[in-house]
């Protein structure tokens, strides 16, 4: 099992070029189950996620392709389409249920296994069943698959959401672009990802209005086309590179970088002492002066601070002057990096939902633990500031979510190498 070596080395200074959204890809793929028409995604990211959708999907009977070194996915579902989504795949990533929507959406029945993913919460799909069943859908949990069917096909409905939840809006809208008649969402979720995967299906023939707000309104077609489509930028990679300098000092530019994607947070960096200077190609960032200042953080739905970047904005308050409270309002077990950042020297204390952290000078390296993608780069940046060495183990969900991480730091300066396992 591959680990990575990073030494503190100083600050960083140069370019770093954003990829494309995994979580936008993850949901724009399962939408050439809408078409028998051809979908081709550009700029999309090349991680271990992205694979494993594409499996899934030829499972199902679609043609998948990946071109340009997998920068660009061409899908067709013309043919023959299986409706069983199966457990050996589905259990690798959460995002497998979203191919749920659309095979209910073209076929009338689907057999979807309960998915995987990281280990931070329950993440129920009772969320995702409601919305779809307000369409028409009946769904019953047998044997750890969810077995749904339609009589007469999905009918346009209006449906609220308890939670705005971002998995369960991507099903209701892609399954409702193909039902008979007008179909609304209240308290949808507002994330950019869901204004991208609006965006590629109006590319396709659907009529759908209100996407980045908390209703959407989508008025159901017989059929759907093909198109080409670019994936948006990563905003969690973004802002992940973002906190390198924040972390380490130094001045980076992310290529392709907006601070529309990431306002919360960035009005964050700003309170912290870092500068977010938008630029011709993306954003730069660099540590104002002296210590980082600790701030409280609330992770929220979008717009607040994403819990995707929880762990990381622990990383640099780890070092902050001052006292910081965390608090993780999404998913119920997302402090699991906390005890491997003390490894390292952090004074954190977790209360349930509540982490405070006690600003210490300095980290310094030590052997830890990837618990889950998001932590896996949180330690990476806290090692790019500790003293001497820290080794990150179970990097195998690092792959999951950053393409070539070691790449990319390395052309800043950054002491970084993967040491391949057995």
């Amino acid at each position: 099992m591959d680990s990575i070596l990073v030494k503190g080395n100083g600050p960083l200074n140069g370019v770093i070029p954003i990829a494309g959204a995994k979580n936008a890809c993850l949901t724009l793929m399962p939408a050439t189950l809408l078409s028998e028409e051809p979908l081709t995604l550009t700029n999309a990211p090349r991680l271990s996620d992205i694979r494993t959708m594409t499996s899934l999907l030829q499972s199902l009977g679609a043609e998948v392709s990946a071109l340009q070194d997998g920068k660009v996915i061409t899908m067709s579902s013309h043919g023959m389409l299986n409706p069983t989504a199966d457990y050996d795949i589905v259990r690798k990533m959460r995002a497998s249920n979203l191919v749920l929507g659309p095979l209910l959406a073209r076929l009338g029945h689907a057999v979807v296994s309960l998915p995987g993913g990281c280990a931070i919460g329950a993440r129920p799909m009772d969320i995702h069943i409601d919305a779809l069943a307000a369409l028409g859908a009946e769904i019953d949990l047998r044997d750890g698959y969810l077995h749904a069917k339609t009589q007469g096909g999905l009918k346009g409905a209006v449906h609220e959401m308890r939670f705005a939840s971002v998995g369960a809006t991507e099903n209701f809208v892609m399954a409702a672009t193909l039902a008979k008649g007008t179909s609304v969402l209240k308290n949808a979720a507002r994330e950019p990802e869901i204004v991208d995967l609006v965006q590629c299906l109006r590319r396709m023939g659907a009529e759908i209005e209100g996407e980045g707000t908390s209703t959407i309104t989508i008025q159901g077609v017989d059929r759907l086309r093909g198109a080409t489509h670019p994936v948006v930028t990563d905003r969690i990679e973004l802002g992940t590179y973002m906190l390198a300098p924040a972390i380490c000092g130094g001045e980076v530019e992310c290529l392709g970088g907006r601070i529309d994607l990431l306002a919360a947070f960035c009005e964050k960096l700003d309170e912290a002492g870092i500068s977010v200077t938008e630029t011709e190609k993306g954003l730069k960032v660099a540590r104002r002066n002296g210590r980082v200042k600790a701030v409280n953080v609330v992770t929220e739905p979008f717009p607040g601070f994403p819990t995707d970047l929880q762990a990381q904005m622990m990383a640099l308050l780890c070092t902050a002057e001052g006292t910081s409270v965390l608090e993780e309002k999404i998913f119920e077990n997302r402090f699991m990096h906390a005890p491997e950042l003390m490894r390292m020297g952090a004074r954190i204390e977790v209360h349930g939902g509540h982490a405070t952290v006690y600003g210490v000078e300095k980290l310094r390296g030590a052997p830890v633990m990837a618990t889950d993608l998001r932590a896996s780069v949180s330690l990476i940046l806290a090692g790019l500031a500790a003293e001497g060495e820290t080794v990150v183990s179970r990097v195998y969900h690092l792959d999951r979510g950053y393409e070539r991480v070691e790449e990319k730091l390395l052309a800043c300066g950054a002491h970084i190498e993967r040491i391949s396992g057995s």
